[in-house]
C-alpha cells in the first residue's frame, strides 16, 4: 500500500514536514515496508515558503523590512528557478508571532513590511509575478501600510498623510495612487486566501479575526468602521467595489487592497498550492491519505488544508483520514466525507504539554499507528476517535 501524508503545520508546535515525518513513523510501526509519501502542505499562510522550498519550487532570499510595529527585521521570501516569480508569505513581515503577546494591538500594527517585500522582489530581482500568501497576520489595516510602502499616499480631511496601523482608517479621506511603483502595473499578482470573508460586517475582518490579534470589543467596532471607510474611498478612487468580494477580509483586509489597487486575483490558497505540487498525480496508486491540522472543526471545510485535501482525494476516490490536536464538530466532518476523524491528545492533557513538540510528534505517531490498524481491519465504520 502507498499512503500519502499531507498534514498542515500545528501552529507554534510542529511544521508540516515534522508532522508528516512523525506520521510516517506511525505507519512504519504497523507496516514496516509500506511506501509513505510525505508532502509538506500549506493554505498560503505560515509555512508556505518551507513547503515550496522542500518541493524544489523556490530558492530563498531575504530583505530588511519593517515589522508589524515598524521595527526593523530581516524577512525571507522565495524566488522561482527562473527568477520571474516571487513567493511572499506576509506572515514573514507582519505575522502575529512577531508581536509579543502583551503588545498585540491591530489598531497599531501595519502591513508596511509586506509592501517592502513586494517592492524588493520587483525592483531588486525584476520579478513580474507576485504570489502572496495571506494568513497569520497581526494586522487589520486593510493593507494600507502595504500600499504606502508601494508608493500610494493616503490622506485625511486636511490633506495630511496618514501614519500606520488600523486606527488611521477612520481618518481616511482620499487616496493618491500616482506614486504607485510603475513596475507593478505590468505585474501579475495572485493572492492565496485561506478565508472567503468579506471586508466588513458581522463576518468581516474586524469582527471575525481582530479579537485573535489583540482587539477588544471597542477596537473591533472602530476597526470595522474603518474598513467601511476604506471600502468607500477605495471604490471612489479605483472604481472597484471590494466590500463583499469573497476573500476581501483576508489578513485584516489585505485581500481587498490587493484586488482593488493591484488587480490581484484572490484564490483559495490550498487549491493553488496543491496544483503547484501536482497533488493529483501524487494520488496515483495511493490507498489512503492522512491529513491534519492543529484544530479541526467545521471551518476545516472552508478553505483549510484538510478540506482541500479531501476535495482533491475524493475526486480520485481515495479515502482520507483527518487527525488534529483538537477536534470539534466531528459529525460535520464525517458527513463531509472523511473516512475517520481522530484527536491525537487524551482529553485530560494540558495545552502546554500538547504544544510540546516531542510530545505532539509522539501523539501523532501513536494516532497514525491506530489509524492504519483500523484501516487495515476495514471494519466499515467511521467515527470520531480520541486516542
Amino acid at each position: 500500500m502507498k499512503i500519502l501524508m499531507a498534514i498542515d503545520s500545528l501552529k507554534g508546535c510542529l511544521d508540516s514536514w515534522q508532522a508528516g515525518r512523525a506520521a510516517a513513523e506511525g505507519v512504519h510501526d504497523v507496516l514496516p515496508g509500506c511506501e509513505v509519501c510525505c508532502l509538506p502542505v500549506s493554505d498560503g499562510g505560515e509555512g508556505m515558503l518551507e513547503m515550496l522550498r522542500r518541493a524544489g519550487l523556490m530558492r530563498k532570499t531575504t530583505a530588511c523590512v519593517h515589522g508589524p510595529l515598524m521595527e526593523r527585521l530581516e524577512a525571507a521570501y522565495g524566488l522561482s528557478p527562473d527568477g520571474q516569480t516571487a513567493f511572499i508569505e506576509m506572515a514573514a513581515a507582519c505575522g502575529l508571532p512577531l508581536v509579543p503577546e502583551d503588545r498585540r494591538n491591530p489598531m497599531l500594527t501595519t502591513t508596511y513590511g509586506l509592501g517592502e517585500l513586494m517592492a524588493d522582489a520587483v525592483l531588486r530581482h525584476g520579478c513580474r509575478r507576485l504570489f502572496v500568501g495571506l494568513g497569520g497576520s497581526a494586522t487589520n489595516d486593510a493593507g494600507l501600510g502595504m500600499l504606502q510602502a508601494l508608493g500610494c499616499r493616503f490622506t485625511d480631511e486636511r490633506g495630511e498623510a496618514l501614519a500606520q496601523g488600523g486606527r488611521v482608517l477612520n481618518c481616511l479621506a482620499d487616496a493618491d495612487v500616482s506614486g504607485l511603483l510603475p513596475e507593478l502595473r505590468s505585474c501579475e499578482v495572485v493572492a492565496a486566501c485561506d478565508v472567503r470573508n468579506p471586508l466588513y460586517g458581522p463576518q468581516g475582518a474586524a469582527h471575525v479575526f481582530a479579537p485573535q490579534k489583540g482587539a477588544d470589543a471597542r477596537m473591533v467596532g472602530l476597526l470595522d468602521a474603518g474598513l467601511r471607510r476604506f471600502a468607500s474611498v477605495t471604490g471612489r478612487v479605483t472604481g472597484c467595489d471590494v466590500a463583499f468580494l469573497p476573500g476581501a477580509g483576508a489578513a485584516g483586509g489585505v485581500g481587498a487592497a490587493l484586488a482593488a489597487y493591484l488587480h490581484a486575483s484572490l484564490e483559495p490558497g490550498v487549491s493553488l498550492l496543491l496544483r503547484m505540487l501536482d497533488f493529483d498525480a501524487r494520488l496515483e496508486d495511493a490507498g489512503l491519505v492522512i491529513t491534519g491540522e492543529g484544530r479541526a472543526d467545521r471551518q476545516t471545510l472552508m478553505g483549510k488544508v484538510p478540506g482541500g485535501i479531501l476535495e482533491a482525494a475524493s475526486r480520485r476516490h481515495v479515502p482520507v483520514v483527518l487527525i488534529a490536536g483538537q477536534v470539534n464538530d466531528g459529525d460535520v466532518l464525517l458527513q463531509a466525507g472523511f473516512r475517520g476523524v481522530y484527536g491525537i491528545n487524551p482529553p485530560d492533557v494540558s495545552l502546554a504539554r500538547a504544544m510540546c513538540p516531542p510530545y505532539a510528534a509522539g501523539r501523532i505517531r501513536a494516532t497514525v499507528a491506530k489509524v492504519v490498524r483500523e484501516f487495515l481491519r476495514d471494519t466499515g465504520t467511521a467515527g470520531v476517535q480520541d486516542v
